[in-house]
């Protein structure tokens, strides 16, 4: 598949063939929802608690006599019926993560990037490289590519002053080619891949 190469000031500068094994799979939707999910709960803390009867602190002494009272029977102040006391079944720290294969994990960055071809939303530009670091100026460009919800992807390491610039712009984000993944592509409206990126893409997926 044909796929023209521009620059940061949108003029061709030439073409780039993509392998249809990466970039020609048809959309599957049920592939990248359990990869966001799984990316989405890796991601979470999971350090939320409530703490339980041995924890809460206060007196030991049972509050009123077992009989006698005309109230229900009680044993500690601390226990779940009254205030202040504690979280019957509340949740305890622990960790949301779950398994997703290898193999599974590159089909779904592959579906990812074959849904924004086939959107006709993924740009390869030549290089990210900037002069200075300078938001107004990647701004302009950005308004010439016509991007506004844009991922930039480059290779082993991305240009600093294009990280600095980025990085005072909304919705706009870099990372590196070792850094792709399928909930930071679909977040974004475009992609912008780099040919360094690609090739590195490339080889790792194919």
């Amino acid at each position: 598949m044909k796929c023209a190469i521009v620059n940061l000031e949108n003029k061709k500068v030439g073409d780039v063939d993509l392998k249809e094994s990466v970039f020609g799979l048809p959309a599957r939707k049920d592939v990248l929802m359990r990869a966001v999910n799984w990316q989405l709960a890796k991601a979470q803390s999971g350090n939320h608690k409530t703490r339980n009867v041995s924890e809460i602190s206060g007196t030991t002494k049972k509050p009123w006599n077992q009989k006698g009272t005309g109230r229900a029977r009680a044993g500690s102040l601390r226990i779940t019926q009254f205030r202040g006391g504690a979280t019957t079944h509340g949740p305890q720290v622990r960790s949301h993560a779950h398994k997703l294969t290898k193999k599974f994990r590159q089909l779904a960055l592959r579906t990812a990037l074959s849904a924004k071809l086939a959107e006709g939303k993924l740009i390869v530009v030549d290089s990210l490289k900037m002069a200075k670091p300078k938001a107004k100026d990647l701004s302009v460009n950005l308004a010439k590519m016509g991007l506004t919800s844009v991922l930039f992807i480059d290779g082993e390491q991305v240009d600093g002053n294009f990280i600095a610039s980025a990085s005072n712009l909304t919705y706009v984000d870099a990372l590196p080619q070792q850094g792709a993944n399928v909930f930071s592509i679909l977040k974004s409206d475009t992609l912008v891949l780099t040919k360094d990126a690609l090739d590195h893409l490339e080889a790792r997926l194919s």
